[in-house]
């Protein structure tokens, strides 16, 4: 089901974003994963790949992933939007609503027991519109019978380091909830 919902996003072209990308870039990992992360938009190391986070910020995360126990094979990384915006700016909403549907899809067959927003528009999206991440990251909320929470994005800590420490311990808490 996965493989068929991959083939359908790749040959999306619901938003003028599919005129600019290099790649859609679907998303990657354990189709069976209990944990989802998702982020905002896929960046230019992802569009050129096809790949979620293998930059600078997906190199960030897999030592996020590393320190609490938790190995990339073993969860879900996908964005809120499939093909990267010029100059990496923020999705908007029209862009969001093209491609919220491959996200759901994705969720209903991955079936996650935690879904982690990587970013202030991954949460805002998932979690609550008016979601914010400097009073609310790390927060659990059960929605479903599936417990969600948000981070930082790894790019915005790449940019302020500040808030690194607070990333540990949200990292902590997602590993405790999944039992690693």
């Amino acid at each position: 089901m996965l493989e068929q919902l991959r083939e359908r996003c790749l040959a999306c072209r619901a938003c003028p974003l599919a005129e600019t990308r290099t790649h859609v870039v679907f998303g990657s990992g354990d189709p069976g994963a209990d944990i989802m992360f998702v982020g905002e938009a896929p960046g230019k190391n992802e569009d050129l790949t096809g790949e979620p986070f293998v930059g600078r910020a997906g190199q960030l995360l897999d030592r996020y992933l590393e320190a609490v126990g938790i190995p990339r094979e073993k969860v879900y990384i996908t964005n809120i939007i499939k093909c990267r915006p010029p100059q990496n700016r923020d999705p908007n909403p029209g862009e969001q609503e093209a491609c919220i549907g491959y996200l759901r899809e994705q969720f209903r067959i991955i079936s996650p027991r935690i879904v982690v927003c990587l970013g202030r528009i991954a949460a805002q999206k998932m979690i609550d519109p008016n979601f914010r991440m400097t009073r609310q990251h790390g927060e659990m909320v059960k929605k479903g019978g599936v417990l969600f929470t948000a981070t930082y994005h790894p790019a915005a800590l790449l940019r302020n380091p500040a808030y690194k420490a607070d990333t540990l311990q949200d990292f902590k808490r997602i590993a405790e909830a999944a039992g690693s």
